[in-house]
């Protein structure tokens, strides 16, 4: 049918230009009958089988650039999950990879000449190859057109012609190009190089080995796929690669080049290629994933990287999400929108996963002076997938070695175990991170922050912060916020101190020192965060006379003359502090407040002796955190909360963020505080899990000073990961603690810990063993009757 037409193509090597006609609008029907799927990989071969079982009249069409026999990469490897899900959509193609698959539980981290091995882990994979030859025999089967060496027309034209277009034609997409001003795709490259290779033989485990050449750190990534035959993926940082001189060599000899780095994991065997190259791999996110009939599948929508092997895992979920859409909706419209609603938060979650674990990969120089147990650890939970609770039920002995060469006594939790301060020793890893109330009158803490925070401490962290408490009266944020700028607020904060010390001995109670800047002088958080004041402003003051927002009063620029009295702000609070009874003392220099605007090059745009390069930038907050610290008394901590990047170009950089930890620890500072932007109003951040954590472990890895981690850190499981693995030391946790004052205390429970890393009240001991709830085991359906 198609033969009698004259049809564009879009060219070769799949040079894209922007479509001149605009897709069909989504038919009234959920039933398309004709549909073309542009790239024949898993995903595309898949999507096309469903389409074709659910209605064997489609007509279906694959246009595939390459060969039947071509192939790229070697084995592929697929989750119990997505296989079950090909189970139950097409029984004939589950059946036919299962007798192809190669299993396998454990994983092998070899680093420095050891070895650690982790099971439970449970894998299975099979060629790539055999996969397509699998998809291309059942697509045959259900009669759909299967068009090798054939470019795809333009998707124009497809979009005119068919009733659905499928662009599963890869990370690189011409039909995701033609349309790039609708789905507006962001690709963004990454600083290793890698490249897909094979070994015949089969590896017994999922192996992981570094190695640490005269050029930098190599690491290989190999997995059996079949009986004789296992993919092995090189991989290293861009500038190792130059100075290693593969840029220099040719494919046989980039090829043996690394079978000889890593002989002796290959056993002397050698590696094989097939059209391999070294190449950067690339995250692929879009805006849009649909334009009309036309919808993006697999690496066309989004790409995850290969260590956490979920690219044709990604591919086929997305078929199968698709097709059931399309059943399940009334309109293509409505299923077009129900796939991407249900495909996109899997992939977000996925793509924070890979881009965790890429970036410690590109990272893992990072981590080779761990301890060889600590180290196997971190790697298998860098994706944050994988925790300490899930790791344990997989393979306990693996985990309680780790622990014991940690130092957890037997049974204890990584969270349970102390760290000390100064002269101060904390029982356990949590703190109760710092959280504005916005309660107080004239700058006093009054009855609800004594109960807000001796709830806390009765709850069992080992170390619970105040508020940002403010210097001066015009250093608030608002009219709520609370001081040490006068006798009466220091008895107040030494009203609850006495409480915390007296009714949860062994908790410490620490004070975060700050003051506004350009962020004051605001309305209630419940009443219009960062909005300015309606009446009764004050003036505010800043590094450089900035506005936080369009809407907020432009501060004036901090003369000489002030920058000494607001030392002597901090200074004086600081004494006040100290014999108010705190046990601790932070230095605010994040979010935007007035430290913090000096450090950001967005908000400090001074040309005097506190502006321009980071030295200068650093000083006036260097000259307070001196100050402070004079007063301070020497057995007690001190630490300073920075925003380690400002989410915004232009901002800090990590090496930066990097230096300032340096330069507070020189000055004297016992740990940092690693939180990130909330510095200009037009920031991006990147929300996910625990996602400011790698500030955090890059700071400590790089500097050996200790850290504290923030951000969405919300369950034990993460604490215990977070610690075990090296990433922090300690970790602050503010509306886990909001939910539940005695979270520490459930957490103990929740693990069957009684020990000296945690203490129940006396008059609340009773409640250190779960309640007893309703029945939930009720006998299970004896009988599956068949219909």
């Amino acid at each position: 049918m198609e033969g009698a037409v004259i049809v564009p193509t879009s060219g070769a090597r799949g040079t894209a230009r922007q479509a001149t006609t605009h897709p069909q609008p989504p038919t009234t029907t959920n039933h398309p009958l004709r549909v073309a799927i542009v790239g024949g990989g898993p995903g595309g071969l898949y999507a096309a089988a469903l389409l074709k079982r659910l209605d064997p009249s489609r007509e279906v069409t694959v246009w595939e650039r390459n060969a039947p026999n071509d192939t790229f990469g070697f084995g592929v490897v697929l989750s119990d999950e997505t296989l079950g899900g090909i189970e139950h959509a097409d029984p004939v193609v589950y059946e036919a990879l299962q007798n192809h698959f190669i299993r396998w539980d454990d994983i092998d981290i070899v680093h420095r000449g050891t070895r650690h091995t982790s099971g439970g882990h449970g894998f299975a994979a099979l060629g790539r190859k055999r996969l397509l030859e699998v998809l291309h025999e059942r697509c045959r089967t259900l009669g759909i057109d299967l068009r090798f060496r054939a470019e795809a027309p333009y998707p124009a034209w497809l979009a005119e012609t068919y009733d659905l277009v499928i662009a599963a034609d890869g990370v690189h997409s011409t039909t995701r190009e033609a349309y790039a001003h609708v789905f507006r795709p962001h690709v963004a490259a990454h600083h290793c190089r890698y490249i897909w290779l094979a070994a015949d033989f089969a590896f017994d485990a999922f192996r992981f080995e570094i190695a640490e050449t005269e050029h930098g750190v190599m690491q290989l990534h190999g997995y059996p796929y079949a009986p004789d035959a296992s993919t092995v993926i090189i991989e290293m940082r861009e500038e190792v690669w130059q100075a290693a001189g593969f840029a220099e060599l040719d494919d046989q000899e980039s090829v043996e080049r690394c079978a000889k780095i890593f002989a002796e994991a290959l056993g002397g065997r050698p590696l094989r290629s097939n059209k391999s190259a070294w190449t950067t791999f690339r995250t692929v996110v879009n805006e849009r994933w649909s334009h009309g009939n036309v919808v993006l599948l697999g690496d066309a929508a989004h790409t995850a990287h290969f260590s956490i092997g979920s690219g044709t895992k990604l591919a086929v979920e997305d078929a199968l999400a698709l097709a059931a859409c399309l059943e399940e909706q009334p309109t293509l419209e409505r299923a077009l929108e129900a796939y991407e609603e249900e495909r996109r938060p899997v992939v977000a979650s996925t793509q924070r996963a890979a881009r965790a674990s890429l970036e410690w990969f590109e990272n893992v120089a990072r981590y080779l002076d761990q301890p060889p147990r600590q180290f196997a650890f971190n790697l298998l939970t860098r994706s944050r997938r994988v925790t300490h609770d899930n790791l344990r039920l997989r393979d306990a002995h693996f985990t309680e070695s780790v622990e014991r060469a940690f130092g957890c006594p037997p049974g204890t939790p990584p969270m349970f175990t102390p760290f000390r301060l100064r002269g101060l020793t904390l029982r356990n890893r949590v703190v109760v991170s710092p959280m504005d109330m916005y309660s107080a009158l004239d700058g006093v803490p009054g009855d609800f922050h004594l109960v807000h925070l001796g709830a806390r401490a009765l709850g069992g962290a080992a170390l619970v912060m105040t508020e940002m408490v403010c210097v001066s009266a015009e250093g608030r944020i608002t009219p709520g916020c609370t001081g040490l700028y006068t006798g009466k607020q220091a008895e107040s904060w030494k009203r609850i101190t006495e409480f915390v010390h007296a009714q949860a001995p062994g908790t410490a109670i620490g004070v975060q020192l700050g003051h506004s800047g350009r962020k004051g002088s605001t309305k209630l958080m419940w009443d219009g965060m960062d909005e300015p004041l309606e009446d009764g402003n004050w003036p505010l003051v800043a590094a450089s006379p900035m506005p936080y927002t369009p809407q907020s009063q432009t501060p004036r620029e901090l003369t000489r003359a002030q920058l000494t009295d607001i030392r002597e702000q901090f200074t004086a609070a600081a004494w006040r502090a100290a014999r108010a009874g705190f046990d601790l003392l932070e230095l605010h220099c994040a979010h935007g407040y007035l430290l913090s605007g000096f450090l950001s090059p967005l908000t400090n745009h001074r040309t005097d002796a506190y502006g321009g390069t980071l030295a200068k930038r650093l000083r006036f907050p260097l000259e307070v955190f001196d100050a402070v610290r004079g007063v301070w008394p020497e057995e007690r901590p001190m630490t300073v909360r920075i925003s380690a990047t400002d989410w915004a170009e232009g901002g800090t950089s990590g090496e930066e963020a990097v230096a300032i930890a340096r330069a507070f620890a020189a000055h004297g500072a016992d740990a940092i505080d690693v939180s990130t932007g909330q510095v200009v109003a037009e920031e991006r951040p990147e929300f996910g899990r625990s996602y400011q954590t790698p500030y955090a472990d890059r700071i400590r890895h790089e500097t050996g000073i200790p850290v504290i981690a923030v951000g969405a850190i919300s369950s034990w499981d993460d604490v215990n990961s977070l610690i075990l693995a090296g990433r922090t030391d300690l970790c602050a946790l503010a509306r886990p603690h909001l939910y539940d004052p005695h979270w520490t205390l459930h957490a103990a429970a929740e693990q069957g810990y009684d020990g000296p890393g945690v203490v129940w009240p006396a008059p609340y001991r009773a409640g250190s063993r779960r309640p007893q709830t309703g029945r939930t085991d009720a006998p299970k359906p004896r009988l599956t009757l068949g219909t």
